[in-house]
């Protein structure tokens, strides 16, 4: 830890929040299609965008003298200054209500909604959940919730970790690799300076990690455009997820799907087939 955590102070940024306008424009589109594997194509105004777009728009920029050693922006401001070293995306959910379309001006208001704290296998764990409300001149285009999660600097797998259970079975499945030039990529399209995405220094010598980390919104945005695809491309009314284990760059992974009817079961995989993030899309 960097400091003592004080949640009855981090509690205090309950209900704070921001606004911040963009244009989805159709190089954003070409280079989100790209990125999750999709048809480039030449997108028109009011062609529809990739469904997850809305996390590479208005996205905070902060001078270099603001960032912390994490590549983040330095602790404090809108998000509360949890004092963990370790961030990540943890999971949450979306309602997609209508698209984002090439020539939107989209607003996107964000209400900080709780924070609270719990102890896991790995220590100390402080949760942050986001509130986002997307707009388009059509109206609201997406409700979401977003769990980021802050934990300590530890390193190997917990006392008493027991071996994997069998790779689930999937009844559809699209296998690609995580190169760091497709982790470059997603961190450009979403101006995110994380270094535990590009810089392997950092990454293995200061965090501990064996490699390069796939970054969690681009594993739900991959499972998302995999609901659709298996629905005629229309989206899912509501989109549940949550990452289960760090994935690593330089292996193949996979995209799978299992589909019950009203609902679809998803998930991202690792080389040996051990989920990494889970999702439940809903129509």
């Amino acid at each position: 830890m960097t400091g003592k955590l004080d949640i009855d102070h981090l509690r205090q940024w309950i209900g704070r929040s921001t606004e911040a306008t963009d244009i989805v424009t159709a190089q954003l589109v070409m280079g989100l299609r790209a990125t999750l594997f999709q048809e480039v194509g030449e997108p028109k105004k009011g062609d529809a965008a990739p469904f997850t777009v809305h996390w590479c728009l208005a996205q905070p920029v902060f001078p270099m003298s603001m960032l912390g050693p994490d590549g983040h922006p330095t602790r404090g401001g809108f998000l509360p200054p949890v004092p963990l070293p370790r961030r990540m995306w943890a999971g949450g959910e979306i309602e997609f209500l209508q698209p984002l379309c090439v020539g939107d001006e989209s607003t996107r208001t964000s209400r900080i909604a709780d924070v609270t704290v719990k102890t896991g296998s790995t220590g100390t764990l402080c949760f942050v959940a986001v509130e986002h409300t997307v707009t388009s001149p059509r109206g609201i285009a997406i409700r979401e919730r977003q769990d980021i999660v802050y934990r300590e600097m530890t390193s190997g797998a917990p006392a008493g970790a027991k071996a994997p259970p069998p790779p689930p079975k999937a009844q559809h499945r699209e296998t690609h690799v995580s190169d760091p030039v497709l982790l470059f990529r997603y961190s450009a399209l979403t101006f995110n300076g994380h270094r535990i995405h590009y810089d392997r220094d950092y990454v293995t010598k200061v965090e501990g990690y064996p490699g390069l980390i796939f970054h969690g919104p681009l594993q739900a945005a991959l499972i998302i455009e995999m609901a659709a695809k298996l629905r005629a491309g229309k989206a899912p009314r509501k989109f549940t997820y949550r990452g289960l284990q760090p994935l690593f760059e330089g292996t193949e992974f996979s995209v799978n799907a299992n589909d019950g009817g009203e609902s679809m079961e998803l998930w991202t995989a690792n080389a040996e087939g051990q989920p990494t993030m889970k999702g439940t899309a809903v129509w």
